[in-house]
């Protein structure tokens, strides 16, 4: 009891039953910090009821129905559904630093007040709506303001979903083009819609979701992207859609993915849609040594080629490219090192064949075919010794992360 008497003493008495079971909680036993402070209570014949804290200025009172009932509205207000959350607050500086001043005074080790408030908000949130309190991923976070209010603001984190995409239409770029004349304004040129391109495979499926969940933007992640002249076959290339401030979290995605590739037919098709978590945008982005995707491209020349010169191109293996003149606006002018891991062509005329090609990921195959003026080496048009483009690419297979 000497460090009852210590702090008592030291608090002048004047201090509630929070703070003291909360400094007791490492030496008095109790489910919780009033019990504690109770058992201290009786022990002592004192009555610390109705007392004005001289560490919290009973800030714990303001932990009432009233909070809860500007929390319902807010949820309310919103709109939102959720699973999980986390409580978050603020409280005045100075009743932080004197609870801080205590804690070091005896060296007791025990939680901060501002921990137990985020506790014992989040006990409140969990008897009233059921929900679990979640540290690492939350559907949303209440912030507490308890310096004057109590205030209640509600942080809505995105939704992200996982799956892979087909481009069966020629002319669709894989994300958002803003006008290259009014940077996404909308002019004349745009007819107001301030875009390059009238749809994308980012566009034909994230207009679903953000009406379904009343998200307020999307945000689409490719494990790569093919240009907006080719297309995405086979069984697709993986993506993330990510959902800024979804207020509605349950979707049926199996319905919901039916719906979209039926209105999206001969465009665009979405497939094993799941939900995911953040950490798997940047898995999707991150390229490694296992990783690959397959080709197929139709080679046009300029003139007839020597066909036994056809099979030099199987042994193309390691490729310096540095940054297509096509893309030097946008991407750092370097030399990379990629490599060929399979070719394989089938001769349709003289001037024209088509070759599947399997590649690490990363090599510009356009690029390859041509020479780009000399910026890729090996080439195509070097080994054949004559002029080539590639008139027509498709990727059919992206490698799984």
């Amino acid at each position: 009891m000497r460090l009852v008497e210590d702090i008592l003493n030291l608090a002048d008495g004047k201090i509630c039953k929070h703070c003291l079971g909360r400094k007791l909680s490492k030496t008095i036993e109790g489910s919780n910090n009033i019990e504690r402070a109770d058992k201290v209570c009786e022990e002592l014949g004192i009555d610390l009821d109705g007392v004005d804290c001289v560490i919290c200025n009973n800030i714990f009172d303001k932990l009432d129905d009233d909070l809860y009932d500007k929390i319902d509205a807010k949820i309310n207000q919103l709109g939102i559904e959720f699973n999980t959350f986390l409580v978050g607050s603020q409280i005045p500086k100075d009743i932080q630093k004197r609870d801080e001043e205590m804690f070091e005074e005896f060296d007791l080790g025990v939680e901060t007040i501002k921990k137990e408030v985020n506790r014992l908000i989040g006990l409140g949130i969990w008897e009233r709506y059921d929900k679990e309190a979640e540290f690492e991923r939350q559907d949303i976070v209440f912030n507490i303001d308890l310096r004057k209010g109590p205030k209640v603001r509600i942080q809505i984190n995105p939704l992200y979903i996982e799956g892979k995409y087909n481009k069966y239409k020629r002319g669709i770029p894989q994300t958002k083009w803003p006008c290259t004349k009014c940077k996404g304004r909308g002019c004349e040129e745009c007819n107001g819609t301030g875009k390059q391109y009238p749809e994308s495979v980012e566009e034909l499926i994230s207009e679903h979701f953000l009406k379904l969940t009343k998200g307020r933007e999307a945000k689409f992640h490719g494990a790569g992207r093919e240009d907006i002249d080719v297309l995405m076959l086979g069984s697709g290339r993986p993506f993330v859609l990510e959902i800024k401030e979804p207020r509605i979290r349950n979707l049926d995605l199996a319905k919901l993915e039916d719906e979209i590739n039926k209105i999206n037919e001969g465009k665009t098709a979405y497939h094993g849609l799941k939900l995911c978590e953040r950490g798997r945008k940047a898995e999707i982005k991150q390229s490694s040594p296992d990783t690959y995707k397959v080709y197929e491209a139709i080679v046009e020349c300029d003139e007839a080629f020597d066909a036994d010169k056809l099979e030099e191109l199987t042994k193309l293996n390691e490729i310096h490219q540095q940054t297509p003149l096509r893309v030097l606006r946008r991407r750092t002018d370097m030399v990379r090192i990629k490599h060929v891991l399979d070719l394989q062509y089938e001769i349709i005329d003289e001037k024209t064949f088509k070759m599947r090609i399997k590649t690490e990921g990363g090599l510009y195959i356009k690029e390859l075919i041509s020479g780009d003026e000399g910026r890729s080496q090996p080439n195509v048009s070097e080994i054949l010794g004559v002029g080539a483009i590639c008139e027509q690419l498709d990727v059919v297979e992206v490698s799984e992360k």
